[in-house]
């Protein structure tokens, strides 16, 4: 997977915490940077968390699974982007992720959401632990990526409101799908890349 292949995807896995990001800055009335810092550092530590775990689970049932590695890839990633594309075309004019949590920033209420987004990260370490990819450079690179656009997210949130959250969330779940393609058609030798 080159580095290329990496942004594109440590950029479709954050539009889930982007879309929750947008979410808080509409919760707060008040911006402050520690906002945007701590929602950034919440959403990028569990975004490279999550692919690291999963990349070591996904090492240790390698040999077992190399035949078809590039299925589970393709349905692992087609699943979550399906999901994406799903929640994006739910009618939710509030943000249910922030609505009790009235705009607080405290562990209580960061933790739950920073790992619900990254649920789908772990999925995605299992399938780069079959790419073998640098473990190291890419859940950093994912993990800088997300703090970046989640702090982008909420000053977004609390400027132009929640336009953003179902736009994010449908081009992650497309890249995400096409992604899991690429991968299935690459190692059936139908493209080459």
């Amino acid at each position: 997977m080159s580095y290329i292949e990496i942004f594109i995807l440590a950029v479709a896995l954050s539009m889930d915490a982007f879309a929750v990001a947008v979410c808080k800055g509409l919760s707060v009335s008040k911006l402050k940077i520690s906002h945007m810092l701590i929602t950034g550092a919440y959403f990028g530590f569990f975004q490279a968390f999550m692919p690291l775990i999963g990349y070591l689970l996904g090492k240790q049932f390698e040999s077992l699974i190399t035949n078809v590695d590039h299925w589970i890839a393709f349905i692992l990633l087609g699943i979550i982007g399906f999901n994406m594309i799903r929640e994006s075309r739910e009618k939710d004019d509030d943000c249910e992720c922030c609505k009790n949590s009235e705009g607080k920033f405290s562990p209580r209420v960061m933790l739950p959401l920073a790992v619900a987004t990254s649920i789908d990260a772990l999925a995605v370490g299992i399938t780069l632990a079959f790419l073998k990819v640098d473990l190291i450079p890419s859940v950093s690179f994912i993990g800088v990526t997300t703090f970046v656009l989640s702090a982008i997210g909420v000053k977004i949130g609390n400027i132009f409101g929640s336009r953003y959250k179902s736009v994010s969330e449908l081009i992650g779940g497309i890249v995400l799908i096409a992604m899991g393609t690429k991968i299935l058609l690459e190692h059936l030798s139908l493209i080459t890349f």
